[in-house]
Protein backbone atom coordinates (compact mmCIF):
# COMPACT_ATOMS: atom_id res chain seq x y z
CA UNK A 1 0.00 0.00 0.00
CA UNK A 2 1.26 3.63 -0.75
CA UNK A 3 1.68 5.43 2.37
CA UNK A 4 2.67 8.93 0.30
CA UNK A 5 -0.67 10.47 1.69
CA UNK A 6 -0.45 9.19 5.53
CA UNK A 7 0.52 11.87 8.08
CA UNK A 8 2.35 10.93 11.28
CA UNK A 9 3.37 13.29 14.50
CA UNK A 10 6.12 13.17 16.16
CA UNK A 11 6.13 14.23 19.96
CA UNK A 12 9.65 16.34 20.64
CA UNK A 13 11.06 18.48 24.02
CA UNK A 14 14.44 19.18 24.88
CA UNK A 15 16.98 16.46 25.37
CA UNK A 16 15.18 14.00 23.28
CA UNK A 17 17.63 11.01 21.94
CA UNK A 18 18.90 12.45 18.60
CA UNK A 19 18.84 9.51 16.54
CA UNK A 20 15.63 8.06 18.10
CA UNK A 21 13.96 10.96 16.82
CA UNK A 22 16.04 11.96 13.81
CA UNK A 23 16.14 8.13 12.51
CA UNK A 24 12.08 7.81 12.58
CA UNK A 25 11.65 11.43 11.08
CA UNK A 26 14.07 10.75 7.86
CA UNK A 27 12.67 7.18 6.95
CA UNK A 28 8.83 8.15 7.04
CA UNK A 29 10.26 11.21 5.19
CA UNK A 30 12.06 8.85 2.46
CA UNK A 31 8.91 7.31 2.20
CA UNK A 32 6.31 9.92 1.42
CA UNK A 33 4.99 10.46 4.80
CA UNK A 34 4.47 13.82 5.99
CA UNK A 35 5.88 14.16 9.67
CA UNK A 36 4.36 17.00 12.15
CA UNK A 37 6.57 17.53 15.13
CA UNK A 38 4.70 18.66 18.14
CA UNK A 39 6.49 20.22 21.07
CA UNK A 40 4.96 22.51 24.08
CA UNK A 41 5.35 25.67 21.72
CA UNK A 42 5.50 25.83 18.04
CA UNK A 43 8.37 26.98 15.90
CA UNK A 44 10.59 26.25 19.03
CA UNK A 45 13.65 25.23 18.80
CA UNK A 46 14.46 21.69 20.66
CA UNK A 47 18.14 20.29 21.34
CA UNK A 48 18.89 16.40 21.35
CA UNK A 49 21.57 14.69 24.19
CA UNK A 50 23.86 15.33 21.78
CA UNK A 51 23.34 18.51 20.88
CA UNK A 52 21.32 17.83 16.80
CA UNK A 53 18.31 20.73 16.82
CA UNK A 54 14.58 20.09 15.77
CA UNK A 55 11.89 22.71 15.14
CA UNK A 56 8.49 22.06 16.14
CA UNK A 57 5.94 22.91 13.79
CA UNK A 58 2.78 23.10 16.19
CA UNK A 59 2.31 23.35 19.60
CA UNK A 60 0.66 20.73 21.71
CA UNK A 61 -2.63 22.13 22.50
CA UNK A 62 -3.21 22.44 18.46
CA UNK A 63 -3.27 18.56 17.96
CA UNK A 64 -5.98 16.97 16.69
CA UNK A 65 -5.66 13.46 16.71
CA UNK A 66 -7.90 12.46 13.86
CA UNK A 67 -5.47 14.62 11.50
CA UNK A 68 -2.68 11.92 11.84
CA UNK A 69 -2.60 8.30 10.83
CA UNK A 70 0.34 7.68 13.37
CA UNK A 71 2.24 8.83 16.13
CA UNK A 72 6.15 8.35 17.43
CA UNK A 73 7.63 9.03 20.48
CA UNK A 74 11.03 9.40 21.03
CA UNK A 75 13.44 8.21 23.89
CA UNK A 76 16.04 10.32 25.79
CA UNK A 77 15.08 12.62 28.26
CA UNK A 78 12.39 14.08 26.99
CA UNK A 79 9.90 11.58 27.72
CA UNK A 80 9.94 12.48 30.89
CA UNK A 81 8.91 15.74 30.40
CA UNK A 82 6.14 14.68 27.83
CA UNK A 83 4.08 12.74 30.04
CA UNK A 84 4.02 15.75 32.11
CA UNK A 85 1.62 17.58 29.57
CA UNK A 86 -2.11 16.16 29.84
CA UNK A 87 -2.30 17.27 26.03
CA UNK A 88 0.24 14.94 25.42
CA UNK A 89 -1.49 11.84 27.36
CA UNK A 90 -5.07 13.26 25.86
CA UNK A 91 -3.89 13.04 22.32
CA UNK A 92 -1.73 9.31 22.95
CA UNK A 93 -4.64 7.72 24.37
CA UNK A 94 -6.99 9.22 21.52
CA UNK A 95 -4.37 7.73 18.52
CA UNK A 96 -4.80 4.37 20.83
CA UNK A 97 -8.29 4.43 20.96
CA UNK A 98 -8.42 5.20 17.47
CA UNK A 99 -6.10 1.65 16.83
CA UNK A 100 -3.32 4.33 14.72
CA UNK A 101 0.36 2.95 14.90
CA UNK A 102 2.28 4.18 18.26
CA UNK A 103 6.17 4.00 17.97
CA UNK A 104 8.01 4.08 21.14
CA UNK A 105 11.44 3.82 21.68
CA UNK A 106 13.88 3.36 24.48
CA UNK A 107 12.67 5.62 27.71
CA UNK A 108 9.93 6.62 25.66
CA UNK A 109 7.53 3.87 27.09
CA UNK A 110 7.42 6.18 29.57
CA UNK A 111 4.68 8.69 28.23
CA UNK A 112 2.87 5.69 27.59
CA UNK A 113 2.36 4.06 30.86
CA UNK A 114 1.17 7.67 31.84
CA UNK A 115 -1.14 7.57 29.18
CA UNK A 116 -2.13 4.31 30.79
CA UNK A 117 -2.15 2.25 27.76
CA UNK A 118 0.25 -0.09 28.27
CA UNK A 119 -1.40 -3.16 30.34
CA UNK A 120 -1.86 -6.02 28.93
CA UNK A 121 0.18 -5.30 26.08
CA UNK A 122 4.03 -6.50 24.90
CA UNK A 123 6.54 -4.20 24.85
CA UNK A 124 10.44 -3.77 24.95
CA UNK A 125 12.38 -0.62 25.82
CA UNK A 126 15.94 0.39 27.75
CA UNK A 127 16.24 -2.62 30.28
CA UNK A 128 16.26 1.07 32.83
CA UNK A 129 12.22 1.28 32.54
CA UNK A 130 11.53 -2.27 32.18
CA UNK A 131 10.05 -2.57 35.54
CA UNK A 132 8.27 0.40 35.14
CA UNK A 133 6.88 -1.28 32.01
CA UNK A 134 5.60 -4.01 34.60
CA UNK A 135 4.75 -2.13 36.75
CA UNK A 136 2.05 -0.73 34.68
CA UNK A 137 0.99 -4.00 33.48
CA UNK A 138 3.11 -5.10 30.53
CA UNK A 139 5.32 -8.08 29.61
CA UNK A 140 8.20 -6.81 28.87
CA UNK A 141 10.78 -8.69 26.12
CA UNK A 142 14.40 -8.06 25.66
CA UNK A 143 14.15 -8.12 21.68
CA UNK A 144 14.85 -5.18 19.08
CA UNK A 145 11.35 -4.32 18.19
CA UNK A 146 7.63 -5.55 19.54
CA UNK A 147 4.42 -5.27 17.89
CA UNK A 148 1.54 -5.53 19.74
CA UNK A 149 -1.74 -4.46 18.24
CA UNK A 150 -1.22 -0.99 17.12
CA UNK A 151 1.99 -0.33 19.51
CA UNK A 152 5.48 -0.87 18.40
CA UNK A 153 8.46 -0.71 20.56
CA UNK A 154 11.82 -1.19 20.03
CA UNK A 155 15.11 -0.89 22.97
CA UNK A 156 18.06 1.55 21.46
CA UNK A 157 19.58 3.24 18.79
CA UNK A 158 20.86 0.00 17.36
CA UNK A 159 17.48 -1.66 17.04
CA UNK A 160 16.34 1.48 15.09
CA UNK A 161 16.33 -0.26 11.28
CA UNK A 162 14.18 -3.23 12.93
CA UNK A 163 11.63 -0.98 15.09
CA UNK A 164 10.73 1.28 11.52
CA UNK A 165 10.84 -1.97 9.29
CA UNK A 166 7.97 -2.84 11.94
CA UNK A 167 6.58 0.54 11.86
CA UNK A 168 6.47 1.35 8.53
CA UNK A 169 4.82 -1.84 7.57
CA UNK A 170 2.28 -1.31 10.23
CA UNK A 171 1.33 2.35 8.87
CA UNK A 172 1.18 0.34 5.19
CA UNK A 173 -1.80 -1.71 6.91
Amino acid sequence: MNITDKKVLSFIHSDFEDLEFWYPVLRLTEEGVKVYIAGEKANETYIGKYGVPAVSDIDFNEINPDDYDGLLVPGGWAPDKLRRFPKVLEVVREINRQNKPIGHICHAGWVLISAGIVKGKKVTSTPGIKDDLQNAGATWLDQPVVVDGNIVSSRKPMDLPAYMKAYINLLKE
